[in-house]
């Protein structure tokens, strides 16, 4: 299987990682011009599926090095597989939500304190798992990237008064996202052998095996948790099964799209995992948030209504989360 073999190359693969977490969302707000975001998030699970099977039959069974996908999966203890399912399950709820939050409060806002939140807790959480990199930076990092979450806050706030579309729901939403989402991370993590993968304890999984799991979690429980949001909406009707048939191609290619995103980013971070530590490749993914909040700013104009003196507070939170991931990064030289 493919392996990475240095701290510089994982750094890069994290770095894929960022822009693919950060950059998915988009793919929900073109589908989200005609089509509910309950009706997406099935394509999007189903594209996170397929990636996990292409990554797995391809660069995790070609080379010499490391257990090859059917073999790995074979010997996998059960433990070790129930762990990968459940970070897909926890995964999925948290995702769930941080759906909702972007359909209601925009990605400059979801984004920022949904995942925001996570990249706090779950670079905790890793560390702890894996105690890997200078802790001072480490944390260090994570304190910056704490006070951006925070002026992204005050800039929503400071837009919400003026003009009069405070969503509490979304602020809400992301806040819940991100403390389940903080925890998916260990449990992918947990169920590989981090310190080699080259020859893997036995039992243990190698990353492409953990990720399908993972996607097998997230599907599996979607049937669950989508079918309750399309029932029990948090804004809007309900909608049926129905509805999503009669999509055409190309509005569930858009979300499909989306999960082969999510999947190539979710790939690459379990792969660096290895070389990096679970902390420091989690934690830089996670800056998927300041990815997010470029395309809210920029490119989908959420704040253009926002007052005078709004874009000072996003000019400083760009500049914290840059900051922030710089010492995440040097955590591990």
């Amino acid at each position: 299987m493919f392996i990475v073999n240095n701290y510089l190359l994982a750094i890069i693969f994290c770095f894929i990682t960022m822009l693919c977490w950060g950059s998915w969302g988009n793919t929900q707000k073109l589908a989200g011009k005609t089509w509910r975001y309950e009706l997406f998030y099935w394509d999007y699970v189903i594209g996170i599926l397929l990636f996990s099977l292409l990554s797995a039959f391809t660069l995790g069974s070609i080379g010499s090095e490391g257990r090859s996908f059917i073999p790995d999966l074979a010997q996998a203890e059960w433990g070790n597989i129930g762990s990968a399912f459940l970070g897909g399950v926890i995964f999925n709820a948290a995702n769930i939500l941080l759906s909702a939050a972007i359909a209601i409060a925009g990605l400059s806002v979801a984004f920022p304190v949904g995942i925001g939140l996570a990249l706090v807790l779950g670079v905790i959480i890793n560390y702890i798992g894996q105690s890997t990199g200078n802790p001072a930076l480490l944390f260090g990092g994570v304190a910056l990237v704490t006070a951006a979450i925070i002026l992204n806050a005050l800039a929503y706030n400071k837009m919400a008064k003026q003009t009069k579309t405070v969503s509490s729901k979304g602020i809400i939403l992301s806040l819940l996202a991100g403390v389940l989402m903080s925890f998916f991370y260990r449990f992918v993590a947990a169920s590989m052998d981090l310190e080699n993968f080259v020859s893997p304890a036995i039992g243990k999984m190698t990353p492409y095996t953990a990720m399908f799991i993972f996607a097998c979690g997230v599907f599996v429980s979607n049937f669950l948790f989508n079918t309750i949001v399309m029932k029990k909406p948090f804004e809007g009707t309900p909608v049926s099964y129905k509805a999503y048939f009669k999509g055409g191609f190309n509005i569930h290619w858009v979300g499909i799209l989306g999960g082969l995103i999510w999947g190539l980013g979710n790939a690459f971070s379990l792969i660096a995992a290895g070389k990096a530590g679970a902390a420091i490749s989690y934690g830089l993914g996670q800056g998927a948030t300041l990815v997010s909040a470029f395309w809210g700013v920029i490119i989908w104009k959420e704040f253009k209504d926002a007052p005078h003196g709004t874009n000072s507070y996003l000019y400083a939170m760009f500049a914290l989360f840059i900051a922030g991931l710089g010492l995440i990064i040097a955590a591990g030289m």
